[in-house]
């Protein structure tokens, strides 16, 4: 268990062993000449992730489908004096997905240090009433995505000498749900590649997780949230009795790539 605390000194004269030894430690809570890539960072969780990554002083490059709210994103952390770039791409398109990587290669010269797989897509229905488009959707979106860019990545992950991917899953990929089998299925599935990768990519000096929040206050979630019955039913079996932010999610991303013991 990793347990925070915070503390509070006043007129304390620290020893310079001490100091020392601290120095030590804030270069391991540091992302300094770190490089990353993170899927869908433009807005809901993968923008609070841009922002705690930068933050840590990691270089980054943003990939969303949306062109309005990437430039938007952009003009943001350009002001913040945060080093990110971005380019557009549907992820869930294999072509694009190579375009992608190669410009991330082409940047970060032949190495990146952390992959945020975070583009995630729901469509909630009924098992009866999903169709063939609905399972294409959420397996191209969710998990072939996640797949493909982590095969792609592998050889930018090991160059880097640090490597470490973090999969955005789901508490609906981990436990059942009302409905919404197909989306439950696609991040169940992303939570076994995490657990595959961790292994088979160990020796190659990369780290794999997966990260599984609950419902998280986003312009995806929105919709669903905002049905009342549903959202009395959800936050009744919820601990703390609301939906999550998106920078609780992105602090918890930031403990996996800074300590490097978890």
């Amino acid at each position: 268990m990793l347990r925070l605390y915070k503390c509070y000194l006043a007129s304390v004269v620290i020893p310079t062993r001490m100091q020392n030894k601290t120095k030590k430690m804030d270069k391991r809570w540091s992302l300094q000449g770190m490089t990353a890539l993170v899927t869908g960072g433009a807005s809901g969780i993968g923008h609070a992730i841009v922002e705690e990554l930068a933050s840590f002083g990691a270089i980054i490059h943003v990939c969303d489908i949306s062109e309005t709210l990437l430039n938007k994103s952009l003009s943001e952390w350009e002001k913040k004096g945060f080093q990110v770039s971005g380019s557009i791409c549907d992820v869930s398109s294999r072509p694009q997905r190579e375009t992608l990587m190669q410009t991330v290669s082409k940047m970060f010269d032949g190495k990146l240090s952390i992959l945020v797989n975070n583009v995630g897509g729901i469509r909630l229905k009924p098992t009866t009433e999903y169709g063939a488009d609905d399972f294409s959707f959420h397996i191209s979106t969710n998990l072939e995505s996640a797949y493909h860019l982590s095969q792609l990545s592998h050889p930018l992950l090991k160059a880097s000498g640090f490597g470490s991917i973090v999969m955005n899953s789901s508490v609906g990929g981990v436990v059942s749900m009302e409905c919404g089998s197909l989306y439950g299925l696609s991040k169940g599935a992303m939570n076994q590649l995490a657990r595959s990768l961790a292994c088979e990519w160990a020796t190659d000096g990369i780290r794999t997780n997966s990260v599984a929040p609950n419902f998280i206050l986003t312009d995806m979630t929105a919709p669903v949230l905002g049905d009342a019955c549903y959202r009395k039913s959800l936050f009744s079996r919820t601990p703390l009795g609301r939906a999550g932010e998106p920078k609780e999610v992105a602090s918890l991303r930031i403990i996996r790539e800074i300590c490097w013991s978890i």
